[in-house]
């Protein structure tokens, strides 16, 4: 296995190959990423739903019950996350099948690419995460293993290299996995609602697991000043004023942060 130091590593040969011909070469139908990270989340669920029948001494079900997959478009940061309540990995895991070693179809797939396939074969090689990099230009998984609960992120922008560290941030995951795509600028179609309830429904037809779609909702209120208002009422609203501005202030700051972060749920099916 190569490594630059204990968290830097280099990607397999092949990897590094196929990563080059997914981010080089233009490919029309891009939106196969999404099948790809679906059907991975919703393989990471069965494995934990098994689990949880064989091992439920083990699956921190009382940690996290849900066995869900959940789509989240953030246009202020212009990423896409698809985040799962399954299996979770571990440290081991993200430098072993996220990077050192090559899938028995690899090369299969890069040879089949060069004679002419389509790039919605990835999935069938068993290399579908890497189709992440068609859209993004940064990729990073942030999860949580069913067994210690464990917290740590993978990340790469491509270039031969990723890194995987021990994270004790808190992003919500109770347990699973939270792939993060920061998406190239011309992709940016990716966040928008309409088009990503019409890849949902297109690519989860044999998904058993529900998958929710977040949107975001921005509600606008026009205030306006009364310039007729008599002195006295005034000059009492300002004293009012005086005395609740402290208060006030931090009215005002919540619901400027609610309208800007406001999300509805909503669930495909």
């Amino acid at each position: 296995m190569a490594e630059e130091n204990n968290n830097h590593f280099y990607f397999n040969a092949d990897i590094q190959q196929l990563m080059g011909l997914i981010i080089n070469t233009f490919y029309s139908n891009k939106e196969v990423f999404l099948r790809e990270l679906i059907s991975n989340a919703s393989d990471a669920l069965d494995k934990i739903r098994y689990k949880s029948i064989t091992e439920p001494e083990n699956c921190k079900m009382d940690t996290e019950g849900s066995f869900n997959i959940k789509i989240i478009p953030d246009k202020a940061n212009n990423t896409l996350t698809i985040w799962d309540t399954g299996l979770g990995l571990t440290r081991e895991d993200m430098i072993t099948n996220l990077g050192t070693i090559a899938r028995s179809g690899t090369k299969g797939f890069m040879e089949a690419l060069q004679s002419g396939a389509d790039i919605s074969m990835i999935g069938q090689f068993g290399v579908g995460f890497y189709s992440a990099y068609l859209v993004a230009d940064k990729v990073t998984v942030i999860s949580k293993n069913h067994v210690n609960l464990e917290q740590h992120r993978w990340e790469s922008s491509a270039g031969g290299t990723f890194s995987v560290e021990k994270d004790d941030e808190d992003y919500g995951i109770t347990r699973g996995t939270k792939v993060i795509l920061s998406l190239k600028s011309d992709n940016l179609e990716f966040l928008e609602e309409k088009k990503l309830k019409d890849l949902i429904k297109k690519h989860s037809e044999f998904i058993s697991f529900e998958i929710q779609l977040f949107v975001e909702k921005t509600t606008e209120t026009e205030i306006t000043d009364d310039e007729e208002e008599p002195e006295e009422k005034k000059e009492e609203k300002e004293e009012k004023e005086d005395e609740e501005k402290k208060e006030g202030e931090v009215e005002i700051k919540e619901e400027k942060e609610e309208e800007k972060k406001e999300k509805k749920k909503k669930k495909v099916k």
